[in-house]
């Protein structure tokens, strides 16, 4: 087992990690328990009640946070011609074709995002063994494969967050930095919950909202309590 800090012991040593509070005390109290100097990000963790193993329970999508990440977010655009021009105007860091796909087989990947407009997925496709296990092939789903540049491009600057449910059923996401402060984090995590709520596949069955966790980047973590979320949400 790994051993903590004694900050982290002193901090954590009267907090009861079985109890479920609502969303303004878990925020305020994961905050309260943040240790690191740096500013740590926002996170939160959701059991769902799903079984990914069945295509049609397999959550996957994005979301645009009101307040934004806290992180720089490079984004590069695969395009041409007239959609080039566009994603340079709406702020991408880096935009080509050939070019960026030979620069990338030359070992080359510093960036966080990428989009593509759908004729250039073959080209893309030469580099698909390298960006795949990266997670930063476009995508479909994520709606990163798409004519609509512009939008797409601002939406990632913004704030777009990907998310994916894992293998034991577990959507894990940041949602901002502890700096944004309890008001705008709250703003952000109903924004995440509301759309895993809206996400819920016909298919799953039982209790949708197994656990939520929240936690600062070095805290513990802070239950939540599903049904005062469900509540709140509706």
């Amino acid at each position: 087992m790994p051993k903590h800090g004694k900050n982290y012991r002193n901090t954590v040593e009267k907090f009861d990690k079985g109890a479920l509070y609502t969303l303004e005390e878990g925020v305020a109290k994961a905050l309260s328990m943040k240790i690191a100097k740096f500013d740590e990000t926002f996170d939160i963790a959701m059991k769902l009640g799903v079984d990914p193993r069945h295509a049609d329970q397999m959550i996957r999508s994005s979301v645009v946070l009101p307040n934004g990440t806290g992180k720089v977010t490079r984004v590069l655009v695969f395009a041409k011609g007239p959609k080039e021009a566009e994603a340079k105007e709406a702020g991408a860091d880096f935009v080509g074709a050939d070019d960026m796909v030979a620069k990338i087989q030359g070992g080359w990947l510093d960036f966080d995002k990428t989009v593509a407009t759908p004729d250039m997925m073959g080209t893309v496709g030469k580099i698909g063994r390298i960006l795949g296990p990266r997670n930063l092939m476009p995508n479909a789903k994520l709606g990163t494969v798409t004519f609509d540049v512009a939008n797409v491009v601002k939406d990632i600057k913004s704030g777009k967050v990907d998310f994916k449910v894992d293998k034991a059923g577990i959507i894990h996401a940041g949602v901002g930095k502890a700096s944004f402060g309890a008001e705008k984090l709250i703003e952000n995590l109903l924004t995440f919950m509301e759309k895993i709520i809206q996400l819920k596949p016909s298919t799953s069955k039982g209790i949708y909202l197994r656990s939520i966790t929240v936690s600062t980047t070095m805290g513990p973590g802070v239950k939540l309590d599903p049904v005062a979320i469900r509540a709140l949400i509706k």
